[in-house]
């Protein structure tokens, strides 16, 4: 590597998690590709808002800060966490790389497992994907909605405010925070997020010499995944405030997706898999979701936002 080359600005969020997040991605890249990178923290409105993300309309409070450094060229490139990315793309941008998902799960973070917690325990949880889902599980606790940090929602089951909460497994892993956690969910009881656990790499649509260079970071597989739940949400026209969940997985040249819609208050779902093509990935994923409208999940969602 070449002293003469100036580092590539990558922004980020000034959180814990986002910092470490992006510390991994661009240290990654240097190992690929021998290009130093120099991380830039961006303040977004997500960040500084006191309202809770079901109220701000979900995907793209913690983005565009990031996407608007970039077109103004005061970075490179950006990490972000994909399931914060609005469905719909941005022209001025692309999304260049996906690298390798880590557990997409849902972990709880307390003394016991949920099934163990005494009756109206809160647990927190600023998802109303979450809490539908739960209360499909324990519909007898109470779910609080908390918001900020992964170390601020940990700090109030340690400070007795909360007896639980519930976060991403991947986040509590990349922090070092994972042996705090009392039980990961099963799919199969609680679908993640759409994209949860993957990270999104974005720069200018004008920079191909980027586009090249980071394309390294892209792994397909993962990608082919994270479409095929994303697909979910956007034909179901829902952002991360909805009760959607979404789980996609490729082996060898199989994608399986599953994806649910749940009621408010956990006594309904609308929950369909399907099967296809990676390379048809987005195509099985909007499939899926118009199939499960034709089921009747677009009433369960309506009940959501009203």
């Amino acid at each position: 590597m070449t002293s003469d080359v100036a580092p590539l600005r990558l922004g980020t969020r000034r959180s814990l998690l986002a910092t470490t997040q992006s510390k991994m991605v661009a240290d990654r890249l240097t190992e690929l590709t021998g290009r130093a990178v120099e991380l830039v923290g961006v303040t977004t409105f997500g960040d500084v808002t006191r309202a809770h993300l079901a109220q701000l309309g979900g995907t793209g409070v913690f983005v565009s800060a990031l996407r608007d450094k970039l077109i103004e060229g005061e970075i490179d490139f950006a990490v972000h966490s994909l399931k914060d990315l609005p469905t719909k793309p941005d022209p001025r941008t692309t999304l260049v790389a996906i690298p390798p998902r880590h557990d997409p799960r849902d972990a709880l973070v307390g003394p016991a497992k949920l099934a163990d917690l005494p009756e109206g325990a809160k647990v927190g949880t600023g998802s109303p994907r979450r809490v539908a889902q739960l209360r499909a599980l324990r519909p007898d606790l109470e779910y609080v909605p908390v918001r900020g940090n992964a170390d601020t929602r940990l700090g109030k089951v340690h400070a007795g405010e909360l007896d639980a909460v519930v976060l991403a497994y991947a986040g509590l892993w990349r922090i070092g925070k994972d042996a705090e956690i009392s039980q990961v969910f099963e799919a199969e009881e609680v679908l993640p997020a759409p994209g949860q656990g993957a990270l999104a790499v974005e720069c200018s649509a004008d920079r191909e010499d980027l586009i090249e260079l980071l394309g390294v970071l892209d792994d397909p597989p993962t990608r082919a995944a994270v479409t095929a739940e994303r697909a979910v949400l956007a034909t179901l026209q829902a952002g991360c405030a909805a009760p959607v969940g979404a789980f996609a997985v490729v082996h060898e040249q199989e994608l399986n997706l599953t994806a649910a819609v749940v009621s408010v208050d956990g006594t309904r779902t609308v929950r369909k898999s399907a099967t296809g093509h990676p390379a048809a990935a987005m195509e099985l994923g909007r499939a899926l979701a118009a199939a499960m409208i034709d089921e009747g999940a677009g009433t369960l969602m309506g009940e959501q936002t009203h």
